[in-house]
């Protein structure tokens, strides 16, 4: 579901709002987008072993404490991380109960609060996470109009 409304957002944002960073907002919908994208490929696949990982190579731009005024070169277009998003929603609908409830060889700690010891968890913590980053994109699109 979160990922169902995260594509909606981005399909009906124009091009030009993408790179757009509103006085207020640390990012862009292209940031967030893209960070949405590579902490979720980033953890799941830390958390299971055969999960068929893609593009790690996005982290420079999108991993935590990354952002557009120190990319390194140019960003992947908004047609590629759309597509993207699409493939990695239908790869996580794949996902096993049995690799969901896999204890993790190593939990993961997000923070102070948050440890996660199954793939289970993970997946819980990254729905809710792209959740507050699909508002901030809703957000920014109704601070661009």
């Amino acid at each position: 579901m979160a990922r169902g409304y995260t594509l909606g957002l981005i399909k009906r944002a124009d091009e030009h709002a993408w790179d757009v960073q509103p006085e207020g907002f640390s990012n862009t919908i292209r940031w967030n987008v893209g960070h949405i994208y590579s902490l979720t490929e980033d953890l799941l696949y830390r958390a299971i072993n055969d999960y068929p990982v893609d593009k790690l190579e996005w982290a420079e731009f999108f991993a935590p404490g990354t952002s557009p005024s120190t990319w390194p070169s140019t960003p992947p277009a908004k047609e590629e991380l759309f597509a993207a998003m699409k493939d990695q929603g239908k790869r996580i609908s794949q996902l096993t109960e049995q690799q969901l409830v896999h204890p993790l060889s190593t939990p993961i700690s997000i923070g102070k609060f948050i440890t996660m010891e199954t793939a289970e968890e993970v997946l819980q913590f990254l729905t809710w996470h792209e959740g507050m980053h699909a508002g901030l994109i809703d957000g920014l699109l109704m601070v661009i109009k």
